[in-house]
């Protein structure tokens, strides 16, 4: 059933290279979110492992539909009676040398309700902190556009690099998207410049609310990334925000204000041009 006023909450993480002491702190954060109030729960990228090579996640790799992580989140949307969008976690791949970074969303009875793989890889060179990604090196990547429904609206699952492709975002709102759902792990350099702005602008152009879940800190392999986990509305306001360290945002999603926001300012209607 659908509600016209919901909780979600986005949970913002420094990830470290213990798994169970990750899961455990994932666990205490959501356990914040829900005594908030909140029924819809966004984890960050990569929220139960950030290793010193990123190669070291291949470790972790599991079967689709099999695996102690995905019983993990399954077992968190069961217990606390929530739907989860399970940030990212190594699946495996075509390629057996790489992994799919994938988000699974589970319904509050922990059934899997929908997958998502990450579409776009962080493939670049940072001049400024003489740092280089090169996700494609570890990470198969994704085809699909994501869409679910929910008793929270539409949701539209997107992962981090995604954020700066707006046709991706406008294929999610041609199938009905009325939520963005956005785990994310942005460089402290990247993050600083763009990240509050491509949040915002992914909202306001699409009338649409964001949760968007980040990593926020300082990492083992001696890099650091931007945090600033927000959630904001269709007019762009962010009406939450964790800055910096670990933490959970919790904010009500109007789902009759996006609605009414659309139909007085029409612009998703207005459209001249479509992208393929």
């Amino acid at each position: 059933m659908r509600e016209t006023s919901v909780k979600a909450a986005a949970i913002q993480m420094a990830t470290g290279p213990n798994v169970s002491a990750n899961l455990l702190e994932a666990e205490r954060l959501v356990s914040e979110a829900v005594d908030n109030g909140a029924g819809l729960v966004v984890l960050p990228e990569n929220f139960a492992f950030k290793g010193k090579l990123e190669r070291d996640i291949c470790a972790l790799r599991e079967a689709d539909r099999d695996g102690p992580l995905q019983g993990f989140l399954s077992q968190l949307a069961k217990r606390h009676g929530i739907w989860l969008v399970g940030g990212t976690i190594p699946l495996e791949a075509h390629d057996n040398s790489k992994v799919r970074a994938a988000c699974i969303v589970y319904d509050d009875k922990g059934n899997r309700v929908a997958r998502y793989d990450k579409i776009h890889l962080f493939d670049v060179n940072l001049v400024e902190a003489d740092e280089r990604y090169i996700e494609s090196d570890t990470i198969e990547p994704g085809e699909e556009p994501l869409v679910v429904d929910s008793p929270f609206g539409r949701l539209g699952i997107a992962i981090c690099y995604d954020l700066r492709f707006p046709e991706l975002f406008r294929n999610l709102l041609d199938q009905g998207m009325e939520v963005i759902c956005l785990p994310a792990a942005f460089t402290a350099i990247t993050g600083k410049a763009h990240w509050e702005i491509l949040v915002r602008a992914r909202a306001i152009e699409n009338l649409s609310y964001v949760v968007a879940a980040a990593q926020g800190g300082f990492h083992i392999d001696g890099r650091e990334t931007h945090g600033h986990s927000m959630i904001v509305d269709p007019w762009g306001t962010v009406l939450s925000q964790v800055p910096r360290g670990t933490g959970s945002v919790c904010c009500s999603l109007d789902l009759s204000y996006l609605s009414s926001t659309r139909r007085n300012f029409p612009t998703i209607n207005h459209r001249k041009l479509t992208c393929r």
